[in-house]
Formats: C-alpha cells, structure tokens, sequence
C-alpha cells in the first residue's frame, strides 16, 4: 500500500469554461509523470470549483521501482581477438561504462552477438521526488488562456493565492512565485472564508463542505438537478433539460442554491427559442415547462450563497429577467415590421469575410450549388432548395440575431413561418446549419441537407481559396467542424455526390475571389476532407489498415467509401483473410510502378498463368458487376477465389522474365487484376504478417 497525495491550487474565479478542460488535462499530465518516473499509483481523481481545482491520487507508492538499464556496447566479434582476449573497442565500452570488462555481457540480438552492460539503479524516494515533481506540474496546465500577475513569470487561468500540497498527510514543500505550499485551504469566500488545516482527503472533503464547499462537481451538479426540479414541480412543471447550460452552473458555484421565480404571461407570445435562449444563454436560468413541452411563465436559477432573504433574491432576478425579455419582445416586434423575403438584399451591406466578399454574395454562391446538388439528388425539391437557400442567411439582419446569436436559422425558420413561407422551406432555414457540434443532430428534410451541404463547401473551399486554412488547432472558422458536418450528412442521407464534384463546382462560383491555383486548392480541400474522414472513422473504432485502404483507394463518394469499409471488415472475418490479403498485396505491390497494357494470351508459358488469366476472366465481370451495384460484400467473396490461382502463379511464375515481352505481359495480366481489387482497397494497405 502507498500513500494518498492531495494537491489543491486555490485561485481567484476561473471562468467555467476553463475547469472540465483542466480536469481531463490534470488526471492525464499526472498518469503520465509518476509513469514515467516508476512510480505506482492507484486511482487518479480531479475536482474543480471556480476557486480551486484538486487532484487525489490513491496508493501512491513511496518509491520508484528500482530499474535495469541496459547498455549495447560492440559487435561480439569486434570485441574480442581471435585469441579471445578483450579488443579496444571492448575495453573502451567497458571504460566508458564505469566497469570492469568481466563485467560485460553477451546477448543475442537479430543482427547477431553483442556485448553489453546491465546496471541496477535504486529507486529514489516519492518524497524527494514531489517537491520538483508538482510546482513544474502546476505550471504546465494548459488554459485557453491564461495570464501573468505582479512581477512573476508563472502564467496561469488566474491569480493562484494558495496551494495545498499532502503526501501521506505530510506537507511536501515547495515555493511557487511567492506561494509557499502548506497543509491549509480556505472556505467559500463569502460565507466561511477562513482557512482550515487538512490531514487527509477525507477531511479535505468533510472539512470543505463544512465551509461551504461542495468540491466535487458531480455532487453539485446533482444537487443542482435534484433541488431545481423540487422547484420546479412546486410551480406545476419541470426543468427544460440543457446538458452545456448544467455544466456551465455546476462550475460557476461552489455551495449551488436553488432559486425559483416567475415573469409575466404575456411573455410567452413570443417564439420558444427567444423565451429559452433569453434565460439560458444569457442569464444561466433553467426554463420550466409544462407536461406538454410547452414553456410556463417561471424558471429556476443557481446562486453561489444562501439568501437570507428568498423573496429578495428572487424579485432581484425577476427584475434581470424582466428587462431581458422586454428587450426581446422589442426586438421581435421591430424584425417582424420586415419580412424575411425583403432583409435578403439588406444583406449586400454585412460583409461575410472581407476577401470573400458579402453574405449576400455568398447566398448567391451556395444557392446555386444547393440548386445542382438538388437536381442530381432529387429534382421534385429543386425549387424549394432554391427558396430555401435565399433565405438561408435572411435572418442575419434582424435585430434578434444580432442580440442573440445562438438564434441564427431558429428565428429565420420562425420568421419564415409567420410570413407564410413553404413550413418545408422554413424547416430548412434552421437545418442548413446542422449539425451545430460534433455528434449532433443532423439535418432531417432533403432540403435542409442540400442547403447546408453546399453553404458549408462554400465556406470551406473559400477559406482555402484565400489561403485561411486551419493550423494545428487554430480553426477560427470551423472548416472541421463544417467538414465533418457534409461527411455526416452524407453518411446519413447516402447521397451520391463525390467531393471532387462538389469542390469544383464551388471553385467555379469562387473564381474571381481565389488567391491560388484552383488545382492546387481542390487537392488542399480533398486531402483536408480525407483526414477529417480518416480520424473520424477510427475513432469509431473502424480498423486503421481497413480504412487506409479503403481510402487510399477511393474518398470522394463519402457513402459508397463507408460501404466499402463495412463490407472490408467482414471480409477480415473470412477464414482464409490472412493468406487472401498477403496474395492480393503481392499482386498489387509488383505492378505498383508499371504503367500497364494488353493481355496476350498467346505468350503465356505455362498453367499458373493460363489458370490465372482465366480465373481472373471469369470472375472479372461479375466483380464489376456487384461493385457498380453496391454489393461490396459479394464482390469480395468473388474476388476471394482467386487466391489459389495467385498462390499457384507466384510459386511457379518469374514474373520479371528476362523475355522483355513475356515480363511485359505478366506484369499486365497482374495490373488489371490490380486495378479489379483497387475498385475496392488498396490492398498494398493491408497490415498482414508478411508480404
């Protein structure tokens, strides 16, 4: 059994949005330093609050493993002398190791018999080791940002101001800046800021609460969720449940309360969007609805204190409240004076990008995309795709979108309906813009996935054709996320477009803004879609060797790519995969270089060959066949009968004949084979235990 180490950095408020990030990043750097350094260590646990972000770690052992190092030294046979007595190069090695040349070893290796030295080095103790370990640790925790104080050089979220620092319930002591770590941490700031001393994790969390301190986050987010549906059912509804608005609140209290308060009726006249987003974005207040789903005149904020009086605290935040949707409902009201249709030319005065030119520029760009993607999808919906498109981005002059952001598209569709638009045309308003993040909810109308598919390759082949492309993690337009937002569309809906297609075509409409060679900015978007595609798949858990191959050989059909990816890992499961894969990488890997020509069948020399180009001739149709239909899965099995004639071809067959002809001739009968595989995977791709 090891020893329980407690860190506690206490700080000024870091905004809620730093602490998830933190927690991951802390339980992540601190694995990775006592492993590194030998030390064993049970479970690692982080906690944050505004004011204090903690990490325990269970058994953690009071020294490193003790460790063997290994050094290679020269060559057996360059180490000795014919009469085996120890060479130069023998007795330098063993110099420069510190020992006697007795003491060296002989081991062998794959390239043959080498010495070499063994030397056994104690393991330090953890307490030696902790106070250089942890001020480095605290230091190196990455922030979206952070800041410099004073005069000191360490950059962090915000200010720290105490650090709290127990191994074995013993201080470990270091100085950070002019912080010196001790055994002391401090209660709510408001309501018990005194500090207190702690022996163990235990006490932290005992002694924290009895401050005020709810640490752990989970905890506070399920007295959060408890307390506010109490409040909420005590006014007849329940809480509108919002995943990122409970995170946020979780991590801006330490000791949450629960307060309820109400607005006036006539407030719920206007569109549930304004009504949810004016609490929830803005004021971090949870919206109460009714069994029906729809709102009721309440909602349920979180405070970080106690009030001692309930009906000021909720008067105060009725008041908040009040003035926010009073600001909405004008806003509503001034917007709803201009209909939808006529803000679309407004918008030749918003500038979409300065070297991409207006959001009115840029809706004629996509509508006509959408219009051609429409027509090669489903021509019956070309006109409301078009309409759809036109007004796609109308709502970016109204009032309520430039207040509330989030709105964009959920207000044009409401909007659009209260004009007497197509409710299809209305619907796609709001789903060209999905999915909003990674895993979210895509577009469900045909007309909403058109419309957002040709808005987003515009936005993603105008970047790149202005040269703004996304380095490491800067992507301050979202092209991954716009990206990965067309490749899920087309997973979902299996449309049959191919990306060089689309990219094209949008290049077409982006001619005069360009700002490099067009062939170069379509392999720059490709490439970009490949990897997107690529990192999305595996971390699906598709195998990596299948998904190369896959895509190696084709990407652009996005739908048809992921069929071939299914029917591959089935086909892993085929009894005879391994020796299958191991012949098709032979053929595809001696004919890689050859440019390829005609079959003579007259120049074959023996059976293997004859069996092959027939085998192949046979089956060869009947691939094509099940490939052009889609049935990857049968074409495979087809092409799987070909593993005996290979086998036989590649046993028997030189195919590099000193005979020009006769070379020439193999080398084209096992490139068509491999352009027949290729229209599945590139084999060569395929890990296997050999070649």
């Amino acid at each position: 059994m090891g020893k329980e180490l407690l860190l506690e950095i206490g700080t000024e408020e870091i905004p809620a949005v730093f602490l998830p990030g933190a927690r991951k990043d802390m339980e992540e750097m601190i694995r990775k330093e006592l492993d590194d350094r030998f030390i064993r260590h049970g479970d690692i646990r982080t906690m944050a609050t505004p004011r204090r972000l903690v990490l325990h770690v269970a058994d953690v052992a009071e020294k490193q493993q003790d460790q063997v190092l290994e050094k290679m030294g020269p060559a057996k046979r360059v180490a000795f002398d014919k009469d085996g007595k120890p060479s130069p190069a023998a007795r330098g090695f063993a110099r420069g190791q510190g020992v006697d040349v007795s003491a060296l070893e002989t081991i062998t290796t794959e390239r043959g018999e080498y010495l070499c030295v063994r030397k056994e080095i104690a393991g330090e103790e953890t307490k030696t080791i902790l106070p250089i370990l942890l001020p480095a640790f605290i230091a190196a925790i990455p922030f979206r940002k952070s800041m410099r104080w004073a005069d000191f050089s360490l950059r962090f979220a915000r200010p720290v101001h105490w650090i709290l620092a127990l191994y074995g319930g013993e201080t470990v002591p270091f100085t950070l800046e002019n912080i010196v770590s001790g055994n002391k941490s401090y209660g709510h700031r408001f309501m018990s800021p005194a500090a207190f001393e702690v022996r163990d994790f235990a006490e932290y969390r005992a002694k924290t609460k009895e401050h005020y301190v709810i640490a752990d986050p989970e905890e506070r987010k399920q007295i959060i969720l408890t307390e506010a549906e109490d409040a909420a059912r005590q006014v007849g509804g329940s809480v509108l449940k919002n995943d990122e608005l409970l995170e946020t609140v979780t991590y801006i209290v330490e000791h949450p309360t629960i307060i309820c308060g109400s607005f006036d009726k006539t407030y719920l006249s206007l569109p549930r969007e304004v009504l949810a987003t004016s609490m929830m974005s803005h004021q971090k207040y949870f919206p109460v609805t009714a069994k029906e789903g729809n709102l009721l005149p309440y909602f349920v904020a979180v405070s970080n204190t106690p009030a001692r009086d309930t009906a000021v605290v909720r008067k105060g935040n009725e008041k908040v409240i009040r003035a926010r949707l009073s600001d909405a409902r004008f806003f509503f009201e001034e917007d709803r004076k201009i209909p939808l249709a006529q803000r679309v030319e407004r918008l030749r005065n918003v500038v979409f990008h300065s070297l991409l030119g207006t959001s009115y520029e840029k809706i004629m760009r996509f509508r006509e995309l959408a219009s051609a993607i429409a027509r090669r999808v489903n021509p019956a919906i070309a006109e409301k795709v078009y309409r759809a498109a036109t007004l796609a981005k109308a709502d970016l002059d109204t009032q309520m979108v430039a207040e509330f952001t989030d709105l964009q598209g959920g207000m044009g569709r409401e909007y659009a309906l209260l004009d007497g638009e197509d409710p299809v045309v209305a619907r796609a308003i709001y789903e060209h813009y999905l999915p909003l993040s990674a895993g979210g909810d895509l577009p469900v109308t045909d007309e909403g996935a058109i419309v957002g598919i040709a808005d987003k390759m515009d936005t993603i082949v105008g970047f790149f054709g202005v040269n703004l492309i996304p380095t490491g993690t800067a992507d301050p337009y979202a092209l991954r996320r716009q990206s990965l937002g067309i490749i899920n569309i087309l997973l979902d809906k299996k449309y049959p477009l191919r990306l060089d297609d689309l990219v094209s075509e949008s290049l077409g409409l982006l001619n005069g803004l360009l700002k490099r060679n067009p062939e170069e900015i379509k392999a720059d978007v490709l490439d970009f879609f490949r990897a997107r595609f690529e990192n999305q798949l595996i971390s699906q858990g598709h195998p990596y060797d299948v998904v190369d191959a896959v895509l190696a050989a084709d990407f652009v059909d996005i739908a048809t790519s992921f069929k071939k990816i299914v029917a591959m890992e089935d086909f892993k499961s085929h009894a005879d995969y391994e020796p299958l894969a191991i012949a098709f990488k032979r053929v595809v890997n001696i004919s890689r270089d050859f440019s390829g020509g005609s079959i003579d069948p007259g120049l074959f020399e023996g059976d293997a060959e004859k069996n092959l180009y027939s085998a192949f001739s046979q089956v060869r149709g009947t691939v094509s066949g099940h490939v052009n239909a889609g049935d990857f899965s049968t074409a495979l099995t087809e092409i799987a009968g070909l593993r005996a004639p290979v086998d036989a071809f590649f046993e028997s067959v030189l195919v590099m004949a000193e005979n020009e002809k006769i070379r020439f001739n193999r080398l084209s009968l096992l490139k068509e084979i491999s352009a027949m595989f290729h229209r599945i995977a590139d084999f060569s791709r395929i890990v296997t235990a050999s070649v």
